[in-house]
């Protein structure tokens, strides 16, 4: 496992992360590396037996999406956001059924544009390979990579006011910051390098 971009981690003080989804792998490769603990959602049937202990354990916020505990945990989580704790949070929803970045649900924006706090982007590159959606079991021996990318204030992502697409808007900056991100040495950085340099 490789990361680039750990400088971009805030040290101190609360922040969502804002990460792609596209394996199980994806919530152990984020909270193993970062240098401080994070809190997460996680569906309410998994919080069984010693697998839910663990999760507990590990910060997993139980959110129950077809019913009422979405109130709760969205509540929880806006206190710790106010306390300075770190969230994680993925903008797809779920994972993605392709490894390709699907559109941001509203729930990042909502949860941004109402606690004010900065959004550090990331996108993680080989999950989807190792243990996607389609695969039964791991593949052995694939490389993934973390990349940090550069905070966002939430004035860059908050379009303001009382208009419905507001957490939309604010969802949908988050998650092309998202896809802006490349694996530092690959094809698509270099040529995204390049491109950048023909245009100052």
């Amino acid at each position: 496992m490789k990361v680039h971009g750990s400088e971009n981690v805030p040290t101190k003080g609360s922040f969502i992360l804002a990460v792609n989804h596209a394996s199980f792998y994806d919530p152990p490769v984020v909270a193993c590396r970062l240098s401080r603990p994070i809190h997460f959602f996680a569906r309410k049937s998994l919080f069984k037996g010693l697998f839910g202990a663990l999760i507990a354990k590990l910060n997993a916020i139980p959110v129950d999406r077809d019913g009422d505990g979405d109130v709760s945990a969205i509540k929880r989580v806006l206190g710790l956001l106010r306390k300075g704790e770190a969230l994680l949070l993925f903008p797809e929803g779920t994972r993605s059924p392709d490894g390709n970045l699907q559109e941001s649900q509203r729930g990042i924006g909502m949860i941004a544009c109402r606690t004010g706090v900065p959004i550090l982007p990331a996108r993680i590159f080989g999950s989807y390979e190792s243990l996607g959606r389609h695969r039964k079991w791991p593949k052995i021996g694939q490389r993934i990579s973390i990349v940090y990318g550069s905070l966002i204030m939430p004035m860059e992502i908050d379009p303001g006011g009382d208009h419905d697409k507001r957490y939309e808007t604010a969802a949908d900056r988050v998650m092309r910051a998202i896809a802006r991100i490349r694996l530092p040495g690959s094809p698509e950085a270099c040529e995204y390098a390049e491109d950048a340099r023909k245009n100052i």
